[in-house]
């Protein structure tokens, strides 16, 4: 009998691409992990890393979530029967109950929902949305500093 391999290299828990304007503009409360419906050239595409997430959002309509704006560049290899669209209106797949805690924040909180990341898990697309609020200038500016500080409060722990 032959033995398993030890070290079996997947892609689960590989990072696809990541939206750090959202962690700029906005203050995170939550996260939920929700699947993404998508076509096959889009799949490939996304094995390649070509996919854009800074400017797009999350709506919900009719019960349902929708990832908008975000853009995926057809592989030029594509089949030329079908025309791909690359910023086309993509469902995401979440339970019932993080669908409603996430229509109760936007509708009465006034949350928005972003994207964070999107990343491979066990061989399907996970996308990372946020619920969020939105920053104000003085809020980025004071995010930026601390941020600073930090930095160069490590630098001087390490010198001595």
């Amino acid at each position: 009998m032959a033995k398993k391999p030890k070290n079996k290299k997947t892609n689960s828990g590989s990072t696809i691409a990541l939206n750090k304007k959202a962690r700029h503009d906005y203050f995170i409360e939550d996260r939920f992990e929700a699947g993404i419906v998508l076509e096959g050239w889009e799949v490939k595409s996304l094995r390649a890393g070509r996919v854009q997430l800074s400017d797009s959002h999350v709506i919900i309509k009719n019960r349902e979530a929708f990832l908008l704006g975000a853009l995926i560049t057809p592989l030029p290899t594509a089949s030329t029967h079908i025309h791909p669209d690359p910023t086309r209106t993509r469902k995401l797949l979440l339970h019932r109950e993080e669908l409603s805690r996430l229509i109760g924040a936007v509708e009465r909180k006034g949350y928005t929902i972003v994207p964070l990341a999107m990343y491979w898990k066990h061989g399907r697309a996970k996308l990372e949305i946020g619920l969020a609020k939105g920053k104000q200038m003085h809020d980025k500016r004071a995010t930026e500093r601390d941020r600073e500080w930090n930095r160069d409060k490590q630098r001087l722990l390490k010198r001595g």
